[in-house]
């Protein structure tokens, strides 16, 4: 264990310690009678061996080599930071609320001992723990969310459905129906292939027209998209699958020996695309043709604003499509849509990924809210510019936590008919 991981290690066990001893002071004080005689000693046994299981399993987590490339080393280490804030983001909330009656009692209690000692009074304060019920009742809204997102939202598939009139649409083309998936991050996935067949069957269930996936088909490493090449092959679309590179595909977020191991890591991924099925667009394009029509689909490298690097060449792509009327581009990253392609191409739809709508926020009656609106002007769904339009998909796949709260893994149909 290098120093810096010591250092966060034992920050990170402190404070564990100091969260469960102030929630715990914190709930026998406020339910006295229910955590008393047998019940009480029940509680505490199982309440500190939780403690003890997270200490023990940071200490483990210290120990793994984080760069040996096993993708089940971050399934599971992912896992078990859903499982941490599962249970720590809730006693956060009540030892919030626990604190706050504890300021209210010692202001209180100070203010009538100095009243009492100046009018020589007698007045008596009575703790009440109001504030500390009603954080352990909100307590509950986090426990149960994220508790549903890791084990029901996380591949609770939504199929949004998107329809499209655009003048310059070739009339062969008429109905063309697009099929949006982005960010697929298998190494977060993992083991959970039988999930991800019933994302294919879904898809092929449609009878799409074109495929199209913007990014993100692993977290770190290469060998994490081994072993699905079998089941993504099975995605049919009558006109192709495509795709682009995200800003995970790059191994940029891994630490590698040298260059010529990273150049490796770069060309088996785009092997496995390959064997995929898809059509790799780096900064390319390509013409569908159908009857005596054709379309052009652009694909742009990831194109972020700092920290996510620029790869993108849209002139490049661009380059290869003088003359078709109707252009599709696939580009990872939202941002890239009002930086160089709103009100500066003539690209009529970009189709991105990357923001997972923070995998968290509220869908409702048609009113929509993430965290990721304050980091993305573009974070999900459509967006339109004059006659140009984005479209921004939340992701099959998840990071970090694994699972979704409110904003599910989306299946994108998107149907463009010529208009009239």
């Amino acid at each position: 264990m290098n120093k810096q991981m010591k250092i966060f290690s034992i920050t990170f066990i402190i404070i564990i310690i100091l969260i469960d001893l102030y929630t715990y002071k914190g709930m026998t004080k406020t339910f006295p009678r229910f955590l008393s005689g047998n019940t009480g000693l029940v509680f505490s046994i199982l309440y500190f061996a939780i403690t003890a299981f997270f200490i023990a399993s940071v200490i483990v987590i210290t120990q793994f080599n984080f760069y040996v490339r096993k993708p089940q080393i971050f399934a599971g280490f992912y896992v078990f930071a859903g499982i941490f804030l599962v249970i720590y983001l809730p006693k956060l909330v009540f030892a919030a609320f626990h604190l706050a009656e504890d300021l209210v009692y010692i202001i209180t209690k100070v203010s009538v001992y100095i009243y009492n000692q100046i009018v020589s009074g007698n007045i008596q304060f009575t703790r009440f723990h109001y504030l500390s019920k009603t954080g352990l009742m909100l307590a509950l809204i986090p426990f149960l969310a994220l508790a549903y997102g890791m084990t029901f939202g996380r591949f609770n598939y939504e199929i949004s459905e998107v329809r499209l009139e655009m003048q310059t649409l070739p009339k062969a083309f008429d109905g063309l129906k697009i099929i949006h998936i982005s960010d697929l991050h298998l190494g977060s996935i993992y083991n959970k292939k039988e999930k991800i067949e019933k994302m294919v069957d879904r898809i092929n269930n449609l009878q799409p027209d074109l495929i199209l996936f913007t990014g993100d088909l692993v977290n770190n490493f290469s060998e994490e998209a081994l072993g699905w090449e079998n089941i993504f092959s099975r995605l049919n679309a009558r006109f192709g699958k495509y795709s682009v590179l995200g800003n995970h595909d790059y191994g940029d977020y891994w630490q590698w020996k040298n260059k010529q191991e990273k150049d490796a890591n770069q060309e088996l991924l785009l092997n496995i695309y390959k064997n995929m099925g898809f059509k790799l667009l780096t900064n390319d394009a390509a013409i569908v043709t159908y009857k005596d029509d054709s379309i052009a689909l652009l694909g742009v490298e990831n194109w972020g604003h700092p920290p996510f690097k620029q790869y993108g060449n849209l002139k490049k792509a661009q380059s290869f499509v003088n003359g078709t009327e109707f252009k599709i581009l696939l580009s990872h990253d939202p941002s890239h849509w009002k930086s160089e392609i709103a009100g500066k191409t003539d690209i009529n739809l970009t189709l991105s990924g990357h923001t997972h709508a923070m995998q968290i926020g509220i869908k409702l009656n048609g009113f929509s809210w993430s965290p990721s609106k304050y980091f993305y002007k573009q974070w999900n769904g459509l967006y339109k510019h004059n006659d140009q339009y984005l479209y921004v998909n939340r992701g099959i796949g998840f990071i970090g936590f694994p699972g979704r709260v409110g904003m599910r893994p989306e299946i994108t149909s998107i149907e463009i008919f010529s208009r009239k």
